[in-house]
């Protein structure tokens, strides 16, 4: 009986090793079930990726970004040549950017870009930082940067208004406020910006706009920062003198006179008495800028697409940035619409495109993912939502931080491990 016992015991022992070794085998051989319950991809699905300028630094880096992304199943890329009121193409605006000073002159970021790319079977977008124009920790090198010859462009924050709209623009103490506002206001704010409201701001962007519309073999341009960046701008004195002027067309000559009194001792006395006329105000100098400048490229590139990263949230995005992305799909002004959800919950980027794709009319919407931060599971998992909300495409953030090593990307190989994941969905399908 001892020995019969000492068998069953030595048997079930080996029979727990085996199982115990047999279970991690099974969990790896097994499909994933998230790639199995993944939605099916659109019809002509846009699968791109954010560019950021870093790499656009050298013909090594673009050469390396377009094979990485080719070889990983991406078919569109959206290259940032317009980062902070510097060029990453050869421009006739603004100035060459300082990261490309160590490179030859011939070399031209974009163009080549648009080389390597079209003849990989990829579009290219030229993506343009709009109205964010200078980092405020690391000014502009360039005297030919135009927040140096045109500080009069520059946004102006509430808090220093009073002080800045009798200032001289040309002084170093009226920059010189600014910059420092800025530097004291890192968490709320990105940089210094341009006033969305200057005439001289919007002639310089659709101008830019137009000369890569017409010199460049894009498939789209895009739009970013079109907006305000928070309710403390823009406060300058040609916004609130263009306020002001547009104000008094509709008012009675009692409310005239009354304003004229109280802007002679407070410049902000007509958007303190109307502030809901003056965010109505702002919002339309955004969209002003958007629509004139679609209409400008789709006349000398009709099958250019026209596309804006937007804040997701699109209530924020209303009130907060006077970005009303809504509206400019009702109107038709945008081809589509690409919603920053960099949320790391899904359920949350879940409704915010499910918002977007609501709105879009007959327009697209590419689901924007913070893949920078999440790793690669939560990413499909936000692929396959975009898919079934009617997403025509989605966009990673960031080309560069998935080449790169981090917490979420230890083997600097997210590119890879998404295109497998969708590989092994589509073969499932099959």
């Amino acid at each position: 009986m001892k020995h019969l016992k000492r068998i069953v015991i030595a048997l079930f022992i080996v029979s727990v090793i085996l199982l115990l070794a047999i279970i991690p085998l099974q969990q790896i051989a097994a499909p994933s079930p998230l790639i199995e319950n993944m939605a099916a991809a659109p019809p002509n699905e846009v699968r791109a990726l954010w560019v950021v300028r870093d790499t656009m630094t050298s013909p090594e880096s673009v050469k390396e970004m377009v094979k990485r992304a080719n070889a990983a199943g991406f078919n569109t890329l959206i290259v940032q040549v317009r980062g902070r009121g510097d060029a990453y193409y050869k421009a006739r605006w603004e100035p060459r950017a300082t990261l490309l000073e160590d490179e030859d002159a011939d070399f031209d970021p974009l163009e080549l870009t648009i080389k390597e790319a079209h003849a990989a079977g990829l579009k290219v977008h030229a993506w343009i930082n709009t109205f964010l124009v200078a980092d405020a920790e690391k000014l502009p090198a360039s005297r030919e940067h135009a927040m140096y010859k045109h500080p009069e462009w520059l946004a102006v924050p509430r808090g220093i208004a009073h002080e800045l709209y009798r200032g001289d623009p040309k002084s170093s103490t009226y920059s010189d406020t600014l910059v420092s506002y800025a530097q004291n206001n890192k968490e709320e704010l990105e940089g210094i910006f341009f006033s969305p409201a200057h005439p001289g701001v919007k002639e310089q962007i659709y101008n830019l706009w137009i000369d890569i519309t017409e010199r460049y073999d894009v498939d789209g341009l895009h739009f970013d920062y079109i907006r305000y960046p928070n309710r403390q701008f823009d406060y300058s004195r040609t916004s609130l003198d263009r306020f002001r002027a547009e104000l008094e067309k509709t008012i009675s000559a009692d409310e005239r006179k009354r304003l004229a009194e109280a802007v002679a001792s407070d410049p902000l006395a007509a958007v303190t008495t109307y502030p809901d006329r003056y965010s109505q105000f702002q919002r339309d100098q955004v969209t002003d800028l958007v629509e004139r400048v679609y209409q400008g490229v789709k006349a000398r590139k009709p099958n250019a697409l026209v596309s804006a990263a937007v804040f997701a949230n699109d209530k924020d995005a209303f009130d907060a940035r006077c970005q009303d992305w809504k509206l400019w799909l009702k109107r038709g002004i945008l081809d589509a619409v690409c919603p920053m959800a960099y949320t790391e919950e899904t359920p949350t980027f879940t409704r915010q495109i499910e918002v977007a794709v609501g709105a879009r009319g007959n327009n697209q919407v590419w689901a924007g993912i913070g893949s920078w931060k999440i790793p690669v599971v939560s990413t499909l998992e936000k692929i396959s939502a975009a898919r079934q909300k009617g997403a025509q495409g989605f966009i990673l953030f960031s080309y560069d931080a998935a080449v790169k090593e981090s917490e979420v990307n230890p083997q600097a190989d997210y590119l890879n491990r998404v295109q497998e994941a969708l590989q092994t969905q589509s073969a499932g399908k099959k």
